[in-house]
């Protein structure tokens, strides 16, 4: 078995496949202070052939590599900007590329082909564009919905922290329910125009696929949003130990 593992700002993915099928995930707090002991987790008590890791936290390096080394007893890979994922990167420099941006576009290309659109709703909004010649463009980054919510708190005197949810209209007749119309809708006609003027400035018509944590809730309003796949990141770090490790 293999044991892929996705480490965000916010949340870290676990997957264990079983050759091409993804047999169990489990999604857990990123907890910047745990140490290998603390990652410990009965549920991914298997043997693993290898492990393999995205991280976008490098202070948790050598902690994943620890527990890799004495629960799993394999030596784990961490995937780098710097790996030939097959697609010709247009992105200045290349090694400011973040590996999880990198990752969820060779997933996107391998599972819908090309050319796409990649948006990955996490901590921070990525959305990434990779053309029919397998060129990847690069995109934009912008703050998440949960980022939204909180600097609203935390920036301002009286706003309250709201509960993030798709308000039945976009006229609030409160002030709670006009801080989640103001992110949602706001948030929906962002996703939307973005994705417009990157398909425009791409000239092809693409594949647009969404993954992280409000991928659903941003699908059900974004009619731009062709795909959600909540197992992207961990399908795409299979894909790399299959196909350019092994």
């Amino acid at each position: 078995m293999l044991l892929t593992i996705d480490i965000g700002n916010t949340l870290t993915k676990y997957g264990v496949h079983e050759n091409d099928t993804l047999i169990h995930r489990l999604t857990v707090p990123t907890v910047f202070t745990d140490t290998a002991a603390e990652l410990y987790n009965h549920e991914l008590d298997r043997n693993y052939r290898a492990v393999i890791i995205s991280s976008v936290v490098p202070e948790l390096k050598k902690v994943y590599q620890d527990f890799s080394n004495k629960y799993c007893n394999v030596e784990p890979v961490f995937v780098s900007n710097s790996f030939d994922l097959g697609l010709k990167i247009k992105y200045v420099p290349a090694k400011t590329l973040g590996v999880d941006r990198l990752i969820a576009a060779f997933a996107a290309v391998e599972k819908y082909g090309k050319p796409c659109i990649v948006c990955d709703f996490g901590t921070a909004t990525t959305i990434d564009a990779v053309n029919s010649g397998g060129e990847y463009l690069g995109g934009i980054i912008a703050p998440g919905m949960d980022m939204m919510r909180e600097s609203l708190f935390t920036k301002t005197s009286v706003l309250p922290l709201i509960k993030l949810r798709k308000p039945e209209n976009v006229i609030g007749n409160s002030t709670v329910t006009s801080i989640q119309s103001g992110i949602y809708y706001g948030y929906i006609a962002m996703v939307e125009g973005l994705i417009e003027k990157i398909i425009g400035e791409l000239g092809e018509q693409p594949n647009v696929v969404a993954t992280g944590g409000f991928a659903e809730i941003i699908a059900e309003s974004c009619q731009a949003i062709q795909t959600v796949d909540e197992t992207l990141m961990l399908d795409g770090l299979r894909l790399i130990y299959e196909t350019r490790l092994r």
